[in-house]
């Protein structure tokens, strides 16, 4: 006769089947888990992918590209100038301008209005102080279309002389040319600046040389 001491308790077989649940759940719970970080990693990969193939990278041609600027002078007449070494990148989502990306650095010394002394006295402390201060940059933040055909607003950020100030250019979009050179993109820049807010500060009164300057950037662009 099989003594009462050999039967299995029930509650022995209870514990069993809730240790059975909990671990069916928690693996479960784990795939699903790891399934779903799984799925974001791939949508986040993917997003990525596809806005690095929609980007479109562009190099400033300086043989078809000026950098221009002018100034009044004694308040009766304007005085031209240029500057002569400059690079500049653009990224574009294809060949629109919307988002489009501008990176220019200008080196200071290459400024040129055609007078040595005057482009010596504009290198010097009373005016750019190319010694300590030998490049100006432009970042920009957005671009947003005007509302007219080829029209755009670049908003971004002038550095000259250590000093950054915000800016706004207005762009005249030309488009796009494909030969056999590559494909290009052409379009004009231009703003007005105060001298004085980039410390700039020669002739405190304006009088001989004035406080605004005009910018004119033709620029020409390489497709990379």
């Amino acid at each position: 006769m099989l003594s009462n001491n050999c039967e299995t308790p029930l509650s022995f077989y209870e514990e069993e089947i809730k240790s059975s649940e909990r671990f069916i759940f928690n693996y479960y719970r784990h795939l699903k888990t790891n399934t779903m970080k799984n799925i974001i990693t791939l949508v986040a990969v993917l997003l990525l992918s596809v806005s690095s193939f929609a980007q479109t990278q562009w190099k400033v041609d300086p043989n078809h590209s000026s950098l221009n600027f002018n100034i009044e002078h004694s308040g009766i007449s304007m005085v031209n100038g240029k500057f002569m070494d400059y690079t500049g990148s653009l990224t574009t989502n294809g060949d629109a301008l919307t988002d489009a990306n501008f990176d220019f650095t200008v080196k200071i010394e290459s400024i040129n209005t055609n007078v040595d002394k005057r482009d010596n006295h504009l290198k010097s402390a009373d005016f750019f102080e190319v010694e300590k201060y030998p490049e100006m940059t432009f970042k920009s933040n957005k671009i947003l279309a005007t509302g007219k055909p080829d029209k755009y607003l670049l908003y971004g950020e002038l550095t000259i002389k250590g000093v950054t100030k915000d800016v706004i250019f207005d762009v005249h979009y030309g488009g796009t040319i494909k030969n056999d050179q590559g494909e290009k993109l052409g379009l004009k820049a231009e703003t007005t600046i105060n001298r004085f807010d980039y410390n700039v500060d020669y002739d405190p009164t304006g009088a001989a040389v004035g406080k605004e300057v005009n910018i004119v950037a033709h620029l020409q662009f390489a497709k990379q």
